[in-house]
């Protein structure tokens, strides 16, 4: 079967791809999105049934080597401290995501500038405002406008409750002088635009049952597809084809029966993420790009960013929040911005936990020997169970060209693509940061009267944000996209993900990939005329 060309063929329905989908479906072009994934049916998620848990240790585990199932793609992270976690769906890893909304600071895109080390972004806060605002409307936001040490937001919906979890650390930072602000979330706390508001039915990872946290297929998909925007399912991207005028010309995909498709278009845009992006453009290398797709710079896959997390955690005798959802509502921002006196350049962000679930505290505190085997195993578990806080550091990665994607000589997915390999490692400076973290981690938990105080340094299972892999930048020997997202070598080539991050901030990076996806439509639309020169 002959595909017809499209105007413009996104690959990947995710976070980025369903932002672009929408913002560019009034111009009335034919856009068509390949998603390897499907569409969840929330009836199926972990969180209707009890054994939700333990769902999360298999079939519903955030690593697709864990998960194995026939949409994800295997990856090699061996070579790393931090393992690759992502979701292949329609909605991506939105549905799985903890829907912690913080955006990257206005400092952040100033790093070079401001302390000398990586690169500027070639765009500012200031460009990105209106698109953090207009996803902040789609997504349905929830917070507290007016935090002291945050980017003003406006979110339509009041902040989360404290519950029984907030108030101690509230409470607790308040004792050591130190910010905290209720955190913006992507979770509903009242009825919003069809989606109902949050009624705890449990942990926000895996996946809302509700849908009262937002993930793509249930915000921007449906106004996309009501738009005209046409997505395909099952559809797994092989490579990208280029023609005589070194042109992107479509696609070569494999469709749900697993047969070969090619599917000719005017414009691609890559919406695969950190790790997928780079493992697409690597494996779509031809005469014309024997290097990769738009790889002149050589820096498609490098400059790798995780934000390694830095976890402490303890017990108190009052009860906390457990699995009630969301898992974080509380953010301090006092450790974010460059203090030299701290031994390390740039910060990190501080988010604090409400609990854990039993199933999970109980394997993790057998792990970390906290709870014994025999006779004081069901008393120690009851002071334990429904009395765990956390702190986490997240830590700011800077760009390093060794840490790296590339395509693995020997690992393959279900349909004989190469699998992407993970090389990282932690630098010095992260390091440095990471062990302050813990120390005023420390310092938190001791101020709450927490004991039994245990680390995981990184969150070993952490890699949720993949950043920095195809960087944008005005000189095509340091980038591979430019300030609009256009492939410096490949001119209607775009790429609207993470991977164009051109430093990481000490932040969940979601609510700026979009903001920046729906920056990158909007120049597109202003540019239409010279889109396909």
């Amino acid at each position: 079967m002959k595909n017809d060309p499209v105007d413009v063929l996104i690959i990947g329905a995710g976070a980025s791809g369903a932002a672009v989908a929408w913002s560019l479906a009034d111009t009335k072009m034919h856009i068509l999105c390949l998603d390897q994934g499907g569409w969840m049916n929330p009836a199926e998620y972990p969180s209707t049934g009890r054994d939700w848990e333990a769902k999360f240790y298999g079939e519903w585990s955030s690593s697709p080597n864990v998960r194995r199932r026939p949409e994800d793609y295997p990856i090699n992270d061996d070579n790393s401290p931090i393992k690759v976690v992502n979701f292949n769906a329609v909605g991506g890893s939105t549905v799985m995501y903890t829907a912690h909304w913080p955006r990257l600071h206005p400092s952040d895109f100033k790093v070079k500038t401001l302390d000398g080390v990586a690169d500027d972004w070639p765009i500012d806060y200031d460009a990105l405002t209106p698109f953090f605002e207009e996803n902040d409307r789609m997504m349905g936001v929830s917070g507290l406008s007016g935090d002291p040490l945050s980017p003003l937001s406006h979110p339509p919906m009041p902040q989360q409750p404290l519950g029984l979890s907030g108030p101690l650390i509230g409470k607790a930072m308040n004792k050591l002088g130190w910010h905290w602000w209720p955190s913006d979330t992507t979770v509903a706390t009242m009825d919003y635009e069809g989606r109902a508001r949050c009624i705890n039915l449990g942990h926000c990872t895996p996946a809302c049952a509700q849908g009262a946290k937002a993930s793509t297929d249930i915000t921007y998909w449906p106004h996309a597809v009501r738009a005209g925007v046409e997505l395909k399912t099952h559809c797994r991207v092989r490579e990208i084809l280029t023609n005589e005028h070194g042109m992107a010309s479509g696609a070569v995909y494999y469709d749900k029966d697993g047969v070969e498709q090619f599917q000719p278009a005017e414009v691609v845009i890559i919406a695969c993420n950190g790790v997928g992006t780079p493992r697409l453009l690597l494996n779509s290398a031809s005469g014309k790009f024997p290097n990769g797709l738009a790889n002149s710079s050589g820096l498609v896959g490098k400059n790798l960013m995780f934000h390694p997390y830095a976890q402490i955690y303890g017990f108190v005798k009052e009860p906390t929040d457990s699995n009630r959802a969301p898992p974080t509502c509380l953010w301090s921002k006092e450790f974010y911005d460059t203090d030299l006196s701290r031994g390390f350049v740039r910060g990190y962000g501080i988010q604090f936990g409400r609990g854990a679930g039993p199933v999970f505290e109980a394997v993790a505190s057998e792990q970390k020997g906290i709870l014994p085997w025999g006779k004081d195993h069901h008393r120690v578990f009851r002071k334990l169970n429904g009395h765990r806080l956390a702190v986490s550091a997240i830590c700011e990665d800077l760009p390093e060209e060794h840490n790296r994607v590339t395509l693995d000589p020997v690992l393959k997915d279900s349909h004989g693509i190469p699998a992407p390999k993970i090389d990282y490692t932690i630098s010095a400076n992260s390091r440095k940061m990471m062990d302050h973290g813990l120390a005023r981690g420390r310092e938190i938990l001791e101020a709450a009267g927490a004991s039994d105080i245990c680390i995981n340094d990184p969150i070993p299972w952490g890699g949720w944000h993949l950043l920095g892999t195809a960087r944008m930048g005005t000189d095509p020997a340091r980038s591979v996209v430019n300030e609009w997202g256009r492939s410096h070598d490949v001119k209607n080539l775009f790429i609207v993900d993470g991977s164009i991050f051109v430093t990481s901030g000490g932040v969940n990076p979601t609510s700026t990939i979009q903001a920046l996806a729906l920056y990158i439509a909007d120049q597109m639309k202003q540019r239409l005329a010279n889109l396909f020169d």
